[in-house]
């Protein structure tokens, strides 16, 4: 008979196990408790909007084709990719002469560098070149070792790698050895704001971000990011995958040999040789496991440093705007101060950073004819107090740099709107302290240094996601996956 695997929760990385799993022959049923897949990429749908509710960046389309490669699909089957042109825009102050339109052609966009700093372009082909060395290594190796012993790294050819990618350097350090113009290295810093940490702390192998960015373009989905979530769901079902949604798990039976072996829903019992929670690590541990099984202690948990939350609205406009792209980065207020209150001392941000996305200016078919769907996120420091007074707040400061900057009225014409922020990151997603993103990738927080993808004390636990490794981010989940289905099937099948 097959063996039975139990996965909890449906976002990128539970169904990535799940149908990895499925490919090896495991029986698998995936637990949810929310009505559809995607876990922080759901979709909000209400009078002919179509909202994508967490992840908008399609970066790194190589790890998506692998993905789909591996079940004998390609990413074709499912959605329609679009090359976005400029690939966003960034605004570093009021005027329209302070809004970067960033090309996506390599060469304009050196040309584009080079106007603004003499030298800059010959310098970026230097920092891409590192850059591009590291993704090869990092994404198509590194992040793919179940980093569950440091003997994984001892490779002489590894460790040669490990040295040419600076992971002892910072990510600040790193790029002030190519670029000086202040506005320059903002823009260079920004990818890592998906991976939750000062550049200071963030380790300089992540320019592999840059690379992604850069080299390898943003993207979108037509029809937005669920798009994803729906092929992925389309592919584990062919593989056998069963699903059940509104089905909260509450906990689990531990027998004497100190192996799960049922995990208890709202709705049922499933009987299972091996669980794999795809929820958030530290609910799984606390909330589902008795105490004496749970890997890591309550201060452990309160050590670690979390990438940020996030305020969101979801607006539907009855209008079209304009002097907008597709995605706009308004870094026109001091980014080492909002980066400070989020990571250094933690609190609401005086003068706020923040991110809108119009993917309605791209694909018409999220948004009512002549409407425009807009998105607007406000990173912000997890375990804040959430009232609706800050929501609002927040909203309106938002809004009024919005206007002023694109010089149009848009609150007059926001026929829909909806709030979402740590309260709801943790109802939704039982989300540690409200975190939108998993577990900031310091030098202190990657590959061994993370939480093990395997309990230690209960023999057919494994954990797949952002808390895990390789980390946060949507092409990270995928390969979360993969690499614990792998180490589950030599476990269980070998």
């Amino acid at each position: 008979m097959a063996k039975k695997a139990i996965v909890i929760g449906a976002g990128f990385a539970g169904m990535s196990v799940a149908t990895h799993l499925a490919k090896a022959g495991f029986e698998v049923e995936v637990l949810e408790k929310n009505d559809q897949a995607g876990g922080r990429a759901r979709i909000w749908q209400k009078d002919g909007f179509t909202f994508d509710m967490g992840p908008s960046w399609y970066w790194m389309p190589d790890v998506f084709e692998h993905y789909f490669a591996q079940f004998g699909k390609k990413v074709s089957d499912y959605y329609t990719l679009k090359r976005l042109d400029p690939s966003y825009s960034v605004v570093f102050g009021k005027g329209t002469a302070d809004n970067w339109h960033i090309p996506a052609n390599l060469e304009d966009f050196k040309n584009f560098l080079e106007e603004k700093e003499t030298g800059s372009g010959k310098k970026l082909e230097e920092f891409l070149a590192q850059a591009q060395y590291k993704y090869q290594v990092g994404i198509k190796d590194l992040v793919y070792k179940p980093s569950r012993s440091v003997l994984e790294f001892a490779d002489t050819r590894l460790l040669s790698a490990l040295f040419k990618m600076d992971v002892l350097q910072s990510m600040h350090t790193h790029l002030r050895r190519f670029f000086k113009h202040p506005q320059i290295l903002q823009l260079m810093e920004f990818p890592i704001l998906f991976l939750g940490a000062l550049p200071e702390n963030t380790p300089a192998l992540y320019s592999l971000m840059n690379y992604a960015d850069i080299s390898l373009g943003t993207w979108y989905p037509e029809g937005g990011m669920n798009k994803i979530v729906q092929g992925m769901q389309k592919v584990a079902e062919e593989f056998g995958v069963k699903f059940r949604f509104n089905e909260t798990v509450n906990g689990v039976t531990i027998q004497q040999n100190n192996k799960i072996q049922q995990v208890i829903t709202t709705k049922g019992n499933y009987f299972a040789d091996v669980v794999v929670s795809g929820a958030d690590y530290h609910h799984t541990e606390t909330k589902l496991l008795p105490p004496k099984y749970q890997s890591y202690s309550a201060r452990y948990w309160d050590s670690r440093v979390l990438a940020p939350s996030s305020l969101l609205f979801y607006l539907g406009i009855d209008k079209k705007v304009q002097n907008l792209l597709h995605h706009n980065l308004f870094f026109d207020t001091d980014f080492k101060q909002h980066a400070h209150e989020i990571y250094t001392q933690p609190q609401y941000p005086s003068n706020p950073l923040f991110y809108v996305s119009v993917p309605s200016l791209t694909d018409p078919s999220v948004a009512p004819e002549g409407k425009e769907n807009m998105f607007l996120l406000m990173p912000i420091a997890p375990d804040l107090e959430d009232t609706e007074e800050m929501r609002e707040k927040y909203y309106h400061i938002i809004m009024d740099r919005l206007e002023n900057i694109t010089k149009q009225d848009i609150r007059q014409h926001v026929i829909l709107k909806r709030g979402f922020a740590h309260r709801d990151f943790i109802q939704d997603y039982n989300s540690f302290k409200g975190n939108a993103y998993g577990l900031a990738n310091t030098l202190m927080q990657t590959a061994i240094l993370k939480p093990s993808l395997k309990s230690k004390k209960v023999k057919n636990l494994f954990y797949t996601g952002q808390l895990t490794v390789p980390g946060p981010g949507v092409p990270p989940s995928l390969i979360s996956g993969q690499v614990v289905a792998r180490e589950i099937i030599k476990e269980f099948l070998y």
